[in-house]
Parts: C-alpha cells; structure tokens; sequence
C-alpha cells in the first residue's frame, strides 16, 4: 500500500480537546449500540463490538457510558433506532471517497454529507461508483517509542510482517500493518503478544491506487474531511488520497 488515507488515522497526532471527546464519545457510543444489536452483548463472539470498544478503551471513553451503550444495543434501556449509511463520493482533485455513518434519520444524514460536499468542491456519486477502487483491509497502527526496544523501524517493520502482515505503511512515528480482514483480531493479539501497543485497530476502506493531486486540492480535502467529521453522523472517512 502507497498510503492509506482515512481520516481518523491522521488523527492520531491530534489529541482530542473537550468538546471533541464528547462527539467522539457518542460517536462510539452508536458503533457499541449497532454492533450488539447486530450480533449480541458478548465481546468474545462479536467482532465488530470488540473493536468499538478497543476504540472506546482507547480514548478513554468512560465504562459506564460503554455499559449504558451495550444495554441500548440489547433491548434493556429504551433508545434511538439507528442505521448505518455508506456514501460513495468525490472530493477536490476528483479523490474518490467513502464515507460511512451511524443515523437515526438517513434521509436527514444524506442531505447533509452532501451539502457538506458541495460547500467543499466535493458531489456524492452512485452507489457503486467508488467503492470498486478500494478494498476492505484490516488496519492495525503501531507507534515507534523510546520506551521500547524496538525502536528501531527495522525491527518493528520484521515483528509485523513475521505476525502476518501483508502490507506496511510509515506516517510520521505510526506503522500502518495492513492484514486481510478475517485476520485482523489474529494478527493483532500476536503482536500484542511479541509486546507491542496498537495504537488502534479497524476494518478500513483501502485504495487499491492512491491518487496523487496538486497541494491546494490536498489541502481543500483536509477542510472537507474535517467538516464531514464534525457531522455527528459520519464515523469514518476514506479517500483514495496519496499521502
């Protein structure tokens, strides 16, 4: 992979002021509620809710607000009735974008996304029409520390690869490993394993041919990446960006 633009990864730098933490704490409070009411309670059996709340864990989101999630999701306490949504569009330079959400109203969160787009040199497109350019991967992010042995980028690139990556990807201090998606969970217990911290760990939307545009388009789709994440909707954001 030449790169691997989703957003949420290109916050890792960022940190997360108050009011921010607050909408991402409701962001993943949707994941935890979808996911177990799709496949249950139980984080052993269900995948996609042992990623919510790996994610949860990972931003220090409270307990008691994942335990209040998981009984909405199971039926016990009274709550939104919520879909996920997956928008196919285009961003500045003609990038090609996915963009996926959680909503109690989808007709209200595609009228948004997409005046969000069109207010951003962005248009939505058909169903279809993007999602062939990507592939699902599963992506698990390390960290280079000092506090480690490893700190070498050598070392970590061999302990991921020799844990079953496919794929690895540098950006600043974060390896990107890249695993087939039915590996994903395996693959980051081994690492975890040989002692290193994941950063984080989903299944993403992965270009097959990243894009490479002019610096004002580049920069005009951080503006559209940072107003789709402001929606309270969207969850995560892919583009066949070069970065």
């Amino acid at each position: 992979m030449s790169g691997h633009s989703h957003f949420k990864s290109i916050k890792h730098q960022k940190g997360l002021a108050d009011a921010k933490r607050g909408k991402e704490f409701s962001k993943i409070a949707r994941m935890i509620i979808v996911a177990v009411k799709q496949s249950g309670a139980d984080p052993q059996t269900n995948s996609k809710l042992k990623l919510a709340m790996d994610k949860a864990k990972a931003v220090n989101m409270p307990k008691e607000n994942v335990e209040r999630a998981i009984k909405k999701g199971a039926g016990e306490t009274e709550g939104e009735k919520l879909e996920e949504f997956a928008f196919e569009g285009f961003g500045p330079g003609g990038i090609a974008l996915i963009i996926e959400g959680i909503t109690d109203n989808k007709n209200r969160a595609l009228s948004e996304v997409k005046q969000i787009l069109s207010q951003n040199q962005g248009k939505l497109a058909g169903e279809g029409s993007v999602k062939w350019l990507f592939e699902r991967k599963g992506v698990i992010t390390l960290r280079i520390t000092n506090s480690y042995e490893y700190t070498k980028k050598e070392n970590l690139e061999l302990m991921a690869i020799e844990s079953g990556a496919e794929d690895i990807y540098w950006h600043d201090d974060f390896l990107d490993v890249f695993v087939k998606s039915d590996d994903l969970e395996k693959v980051k217990k081994t690492l975890e394993e040989k002692g290193l911290k994941t950063e984080s760990a989903s299944l993403d939307w992965v270009a097959k041919e990243p894009v490479a545009v002019e610096q004002k388009d580049k920069d005009a789709s951080e503006k559209l990446f940072e107003a789709l994440d402001e929606n309270d909707a969207v969850q995560d954001i892919y583009s066949n960006l070069k970065t």
